[in-house]
């Protein structure tokens, strides 16, 4: 068996397409985790963090002198909008493949300076061969692309159009699943709450909720998590559904982006500060509810009052994290031809702001978990996860490994929790 080593980049998608592209090979390749060993390296791609291409440039030549022998790949978002350009600035990688064409990997790495890029490609049916790091839980992607247009992300031009997965492919592989031991999944999509929207081939109406319900349906499967909705379809429905059914587990990543509703109608968000304020005072009502976030500041042409706008509503939902950023331009997105860039040391400070508003906030939060009793999923020998996302450590007995455990929090810090089993 030849070794294959893959580096993933950006999100939990792109980690999901790392393991189906380890799934797919696992018939000639075993993985490495030293890029030394392989005989087949792959960069997965992300366009969305800042300065995609140098990473992925700089990371090649680096993985390119300790292992001038291997074949290399480039796969992933930056791989789906660079195309041919990546093999004309680095002659020796041998095939690119775009994000939306995951399942031709055995066909770009069987021809000769492959470059696979076809965002409109669609492998929504194809069944892929599962792999997955933790024998607990997976990952299970039930739609591919973005029909959104928001004008900072550059997702829609490297993924495609939306699709949703066909409902009884999804239920099948959780079956699988279930049956192999695994007790947690989390569907995945760039908006999963527009799930079923359109298909590729015939089906019934269904929508996000429908599927949630189906999915609590399969026995041993006794959490559900998903990322992440987007805040305009998180109607009524798919609330009630969140806050009562049992398997999900009551954590929410809903990305703000800006509380301003000016700049948010620039980034064609599509909602309000009032809607998004709004859904999360119904979600707040749900007990022990965790509410994540991302926040983009210095969006071109934010002034200081959209960037208070942001701090109230961080003030008034009390994020239990925020993934923040300072906007940096993306290729092929309307906001990178804005001509009202914020300046980039105005940016920073209001991160600053964001970033010690928030710690306050989260200081002030920790004290509420002591003495509350958390479930936590047993993943590694003493540590885990909550059912609202914290990482929770406690007393190490291998017995209670892949159970669902009662944890009382003794101690807690912003981001981690430590209790004993009860």
């Amino acid at each position: 068996m030849k070794k294959l080593f893959i580096e993933t980049f950006g999100c939990q998608m792109n980690v999901k397409d790392s393991e189906h592209i380890i799934g797919e090979l696992k018939d000639k390749y075993n993985p490495t985790n030293d890029p030394k060993d392989a005989d087949l390296i792959i960069i997965n791609t992300c366009s969305v963090r800042e300065k995609p291409v140098a990473k992925l440039f700089s990371e090649l030549g680096a993985l390119k002198k300790k292992n001038p022998n291997a074949k290399f790949g480039v796969c992933g978002c930056t791989a789906s909008h660079m195309g041919k350009e990546i093999i004309k600035k680095a002659p020796f990688v041998d095939f690119v493949l775009g994000a939306r064409n995951v399942s031709r990997i055995k066909e770009a790495l069987n021809s000769k300076k492959a470059v696979i890029t076809d965002i409109d490609y669609d492998d929504t049916t194809y069944v892929f061969k599962n792999t997955r790091k933790s024998p607990y839980k997976d990952f299970v992607n039930i739609m591919l692309g973005c029909d959104k247009k928001c004008t900072f992300c550059i997702v829609p031009k490297t993924r495609g159009k939306e699709i949703s997965i066909p409902m009884d492919i999804i239920l099948k592989q959780i079956e699988e699943l279930a049956n192999d031991g695994v007790k947690e999944i989390t569907l995945l999509g760039q908006n999963v709450n527009t799930y079923g929207k359109r298909f590729s081939i015939e089906h019934k109406k269904v929508d996000f909720t429908d599927l949630l319900k189906e999915v609590s349906k399969i026995n041993g499967i006794e959490r559900i998590r998903f990322m992440s909705p987007h805040p305009l379809h998180a109607d009524d429905k798919f609330l009630e559904e969140f806050a009562t059914n049992p398997k999900i587990c009551k954590h929410i990543h809903f990305p703000l982006q800006s509380g301003s509703t000016k700049v948010l109608k620039r980034m064609k968000r599509g909602y309000t500060k009032e809607w998004f304020l709004n859904r999360c005072e119904i979600i707040r009502q749900i007990p022990n509810v965790s509410i994540t976030t991302d926040i983009i500041v210095g969006f071109p042409g934010e002034s200081e009052e959209d960037f208070k706008d942001t701090l109230d509503v961080v003030e008034k939902v009390g994020f239990e994290q925020i993934f923040s950023f300072v906007y940096s331009p993306r290729p092929l997105t309307e906001a990178a031809e804005f001509k009202d860039q914020v300046d980039k040391e105005v940016a920073k400070q209001r991160l600053y702001k964001l970033q010690d508003l928030h710690s306050k906030i989260l200081d002030e939060k920790a004290k509420n978990h002591i003495g509350k009793v958390y479930k936590v999923l047993a993943e590694e020998e003493g540590s885990g996860k909550s059912d609202n996302f914290f990482s929770v450590k406690f007393d190490t007995n291998p017995k209670f490994l892949g159970k669902i455990i009662d944890v009382k929090i003794t101690d807690a810090t912003r981001h981690s929790l430590k209790g004993k089993i009860i």
